[in-house]
């Protein structure tokens, strides 16, 4: 079997192949067009039995690893610190396009347990509107600060509440009408700026419904799993099959501890790394169960009861539903494929 390493970059791709013990076999440069990653599939044709393994940047090799996919090649995801970590052992010493790319060949064969590519279905949609409305409204709360400061400066003590609902907008519109000056312009065009992020981040969470809500039915039966967390969670997950195990899962969204072991004693601590944006999902689903009364709070005290701090009983509580997570998506993934080969029978 032949590991071919990939180093992407924005304009150009650089491949090394290398056998079961690390070995260098060959290597080609290859310009980031569709053209050429024809061309590096013919190159890698003198290598029957072959495995890439593509440094995971999205972006950078989100196309080739599309076109090699397409094609039926078996593709896997080396991190980046994991290839770094593989560079900086080896006997070559610097930085090169080559290197790195025999760094990511090498990391592959130490790893045998790194995730396989996939291609993408409609959980890249759900996840490029998903960073498209947290972008909108990041810029609209930006934009929100801005107006608040000429609202001060026009009338000192105003009180104005939300500026994210378009009632509140309209009437603020008609008290700005009262005002002349620099500053109530340039209050006015903030304002006009934000009815229309306003109507754009609803619509966004309109499409994400409907996009959401046929596919992770039973997740959304989860209580304190909206849309907007669903969402994400399809959007940072995609298949969910492509964890081997719900303790897998834990891993990638941090919801796992840690292990420290003293001697005879051991304990766990926070786990900080993870998908960050799933830790941060199923925070939320925690947190609205524990506020709710739902069914974290009796967990959560059971193991506050059994001297928890109040942090270690939360992170016990979103380990928990990690697995709830794992199973409804799985459930729900499964649901999908059965329909698809039964087309004309109805999910239950």
């Amino acid at each position: 079997m032949v590991t071919i390493g990939v180093d992407p970059h924005k304009s150009s791709h650089t491949f090394v192949a290398v056998d079961g013990n690390g070995r260098k076999l060959a290597e080609k440069t290859c310009s980031a067009t569709a053209e050429d990653d024809l061309e590096a599939l013919c190159w890698a044709g003198q290598w029957p039995e072959r495995v890439w393994a593509l440094e995971n940047c999205r972006h950078l090799v989100r196309r080739l690893e599309r076109d090699l996919l397409v094609a039926g090649e078996p593709v896997v995801r080396v991190p980046s610190r994991l290839m770094a970590k593989t560079r900086r052992t080896g006997r070559q010493r610097g930085k090169s396009d080559p290197i790195d790319a025999l760094a990511v060949a090498r990391s592959a064969l130490q790893e045998p347990g790194l995730p396989v590519a996939h291609l993408e279905g409609i959980s890249r949609e759900v996840r490029l509107l998903v960073d498209h409305r947290e972008d909108l409204v990041g810029e609209r709360s930006r934009i929100q600060n801005r107006l608040r400061w000429h609202l001060h400066e026009l009338e000192p003590g105003y009180q104005v509440g939300s500026l994210s609902r378009t009632a509140a907008l309209r009437k603020l519109e008609t008290r700005l009408a009262s005002h002349s000056g620099r500053v109530a312009e340039l209050a006015g065009e903030l304002l006009g700026r934000l009815r229309e992020l306003t109507v754009r981040v609803q619509q966004l969470e309109s499409e994400l419904g409907q996009l959401v809500r046929p596919l992770v039915p039973t997740l959304l039966a989860l209580q304190g799993c909206g849309v907007l967390t669903a969402a994400k969670i399809i959007g940072e997950v995609g298949n969910i099959s492509r964890f081997r195990s719900r303790a897998a899962f834990a891993r990638y969204n941090g919801s796992a501890p840690i292990p420290v072991w003293s001697g005879k004693d051991d304990h766990h601590r926070l786990n900080p790394g993870g998908n960050r944006q799933l830790n941060a999902a199923l925070h939320r689903i925690a947190i609205t169960q524990i506020r709710a009364g739902g069914q974290g709070r009796p967990y959560l005290e059971h193991r506050l009861h059994e001297r928890d701090t109040p942090k270690e009983a939360i992170r016990a509580l979103k380990r928990r539903l990690s697995n709830e997570v794992y199973q409804r998506l799985l459930s729900d993934e499964r649901t999908r494929m059965a329909c698809a080969e039964s087309p004309h029978v109805e999910a239950a």
